[in-house]
């Protein structure tokens, strides 16, 4: 409800505010970037970083909060994809596509534009805590058009229904950069050792599926994109589960390109390196 310029100074207050107070989270930022521009950097240039990363988090929920209220035009204006013409053609195929991203610049707004397109998007959400918090947030995401399945306690396992979706002309979308359930894939990433979930490449193995990782970042007036095809390993390369494990440590490596280039756009606030240590 607040004008654009109003909002903004307000989250970015609120930004600064949890910057200053360096709390477990701002602690947990600063770690990962850190792993991720590596240690020649200058404590005065990580902490600019980690100041514009939370600004950029920051920046996500205010936009994330005004999305139901704007329109398929603004939808479509607010969001711009370099791929575009292969996103669209490869949808145009009807045999659907899967989209892996990291936790970068604003996914529901890329989400947006790909309803807003006139393509379907399933996604899968994590069942939280409280109940009714977890239900505001599928209401939310279906409200921009989005198909939510949840990640436990659904009618169907959620990799058997994204399995048909990926094979109806859909676009699934899935948050790939950090492992829910304690049996991810362990992969290489920025030098150190984590787990990835293992869904979209074994989503994309079981359909045939194109597989794309995606990357967000913010621009002063939009939030823009790019699409990296993944390529499959063949059948001759191994077991299923030796293609899984190839297939996402590429994925991996491609979240690390675009993570790379606009590390204060990725908002991972949560340990995530199996070597990292385990106080806050």
């Amino acid at each position: 409800m607040l004008p654009l310029p109003a909002a903004r100074a307000i989250f970015n207050a609120g930004a600064d505010r949890s910057f200053k107070g360096n709390g477990p989270s701002v602690q947990r930022l600063r770690r990962n970037l850190r792993t991720v521009v590596g240690p020649d950097l200058p404590e005065a240039g990580l902490d600019a970083l980690v100041k514009a990363g939370l600004r950029s988090y920051a920046r996500y929920w205010m936009e994330a909060f005004r999305l139901p209220s704007q329109s398929r035009e603004d939808f479509l204006t607010d969001f711009h994809l370099f791929d575009a013409d292969e996103f669209n053609a490869v949808l145009k195929e009807g045999n659907g596509a899967i989209l892996a991203l990291p936790h970068v610049g604003n996914w529901d707004a890329a989400a947006a534009w790909v309803t807003a397109q006139g393509w379907p998007l399933v996604t899968v959400a994590e069942r939280l805590k409280p109940e009714s918090v977890f239900e505001r947030f599928v209401a939310y995401r279906e409200k921009l058009g989005m198909e939510v399945l949840p990640l436990t306690g659904g009618q169907r396992p959620p990799l058997d229904v994204l399995a048909e979706r990926a094979t109806q002309g859909y676009a699934v979308a899935l948050l790939a950069d950090r492992d829910l359930s304690s049996r991810g894939i362990e992969v290489q990433f920025f030098g150190g050792r984590t787990r990835m979930p293992g869904g979209p490449a074994m989503l994309a193995l079981r359909t045939g599926a194109p597989l794309y990782a995606a990357d967000l970042w913010f621009e002063p007036s939009r939030t823009v994109g790019r699409i990296r095809r993944i390529e499959l390993p063949e059948k001759s390369e191994g077991a299923l589960d030796v293609r899984v494990k190839l297939t996402t440590q590429r994925l991996a490596d491609a979240f690390a390109l675009g993570i790379a280039e606009h590390p204060q756009d990725w908002h991972m606030l949560q340990k995530l390196w199996l070597d990292q240590s385990t106080r806050v």
